[in-house]
């Protein structure tokens, strides 16, 4: 069988909604051809768990070959699309054509600094494992300045950091932030007074988690607190000097870390498309998740802007899956000449964690929080990270953490 004949699909991001879509086709008489600038696919959700010292980068990544070994019909290439013809439906790719008969856009989102160009160039992130690598590294050598600083006022503003968002990165990285300093890096450093050290969580509305339920969102305030972390809220950034932040208020905090988690807008590739794009320049796509005028052409995960009773769907992960599948599944569909099915997004709840044993859940109608959505919390991420010994090593670490106390991943690395 002449495999050239065959609908050519060019998918281009290996993140959740990319990978989803490659394995959706995995059983099609086509030809997939899977894009990404690295060689890996990153459980994104567990970044700031890098940041924070508690696993390596390697525990949450994967190789995209490893993957699709035993997937015949896809070819991956690791490379940066520098263009996108929509008309003459090919890629350039590391200078090379690459023609296409579908096109699926799953190039994830950036962190949208909303103008703050010093937070961009001064602040940290929490994107990829290169910036969660030096969000870490950062983390830890501020713990070693402040061990030999003598003037108390800098060692208390090397000992105070800021976090900016308090939706679920930054409600989860603030606590894992509060509780790697009260139960770790107080044993690591005895000679510090942990009475020093402050971890400040920025919110500009009235609520954390501004999309759950209100008593999650007390629940969450509650539990962040108990771990020390000073929540303040209709709390807006005005500007970040590198070693000092004036807040709206005008009141100033004297940091050299602020930990930027507060906006996510598209990646750089849909700007130059010429098509009509919505807030945080994502791409307005039709229900069937086409671009409109565009048939052959899909835009799925953080790249796309769909509206569901009113409102957006959110940046999350689990859209972005859903599309994935969604997206495949009327590839499939347009093949056959069946008619395309529009995407429905099936909510299956939200989960945030507040460190160890808290955090909160609303899953089936139900809010709770504590230990038991803190299980739920931990048993879902293991389950949705991808590798057995992945899985096994992160199981292993956040045990040895549950009992000991200890994070082991307490390094500064050039990685």
């Amino acid at each position: 069988m002449n495999t050239n004949n065959l609908p050519h699909i060019v998918i281009i991001g290996a993140g959740f909604a990319g990978l989803e879509t490659a394995h959706g086709l995995s059983s099609a008489s086509v030809r997939i051809t899977l894009i990404d600038k690295n060689n890996h696919h990153l459980f994104q959700p567990l970044l700031y768990q890098v940041a924070i010292a508690g696993l390596l980068p390697s525990q949450i990544a994967y190789p995209i070959r490893t993957i699709f070994r035993r997937q015949k019909n896809l070819t991956f290439q690791m490379g940066e699309v520098s263009v996108i013809d929509l008309d003459a439906k090919f890629i350039k790719l590391n200078g090379s054509i690459i023609a296409y008969d579908y096109l699926v856009l799953a190039v994830g989102g950036r962190t949208n600094f909303f103008g703050f160009d010093a937070i961009e160039k001064d602040g940290f992130q929490l994107k990829d494992l290169e910036t969660a690598v030096k969000t870490r590294n950062h983390l830890l050598s501020m713990f070693e300045r402040a061990s030999i600083e003598g003037d108390a006022e800098k060692r208390k503003a090397l000992l105070t950091f800021v976090i900016v968002g308090g939706g679920p990165t930054g409600v989860e990285t603030a606590g894992a932030l509060g509780e790697l300093i009260s139960h770790v890096m107080v044993k690591d450093f005895p000679q510090l007074d942990v009475n020093d050290t402050r971890v400040i969580l920025l919110e500009a509305s009235a609520h954390l988690i501004g999309p759950y339920p209100d008593e999650l969102r007390k629940a969450t305030e509650k539990l962040l607190r108990r771990k020390n972390v000073d929540v303040r809220l209709n709390t807006k950034l005005e500007s970040f000097t590198g070693q000092r932040i004036t807040l709206g208020d005008g009141n100033q905090i004297e940091t050299s870390t602020v930990i930027w988690t507060a906006g996510v807008k598209a990646t750089e590739i849909v700007d130059g498309l010429g098509v009509e794009q919505a807030s945080g320049g994502r791409v307005r796509v039709e229900p069937t998740l086409q671009l409109p005028g565009r048939p052959e052409t899909f835009v799925i995960g953080d790249a796309a802007f769909l509206t569901e009773n009113g409102s957006p769907l959110p940046m999350l992960s689990t859209v972005a899956i859903q599309q994935g599948r969604s997206a495949a599944q009327n590839i499939r569909r347009k093949i056959n000449g069946s008619p395309l099915l529009p995407f429905r997004y099936k909510d299956p709840g939200l989960l945030a964690t507040i460190g160890r044993n808290a955090a909160v859940a609303r899953i089936w109608g139900i809010s709770f929080s504590g230990f038991i959505a803190w299980v739920i919390w931990v048993f879902l991420h293991i389950y949705r990270i991808i590798g057995f010994r992945n899985r096994i090593v992160v199981l292993f670490n956040w045990a040895w953490d549950y009992f000991f106390y200890d994070n082991q991943v307490r390094l500064i690395t050039k990685e």
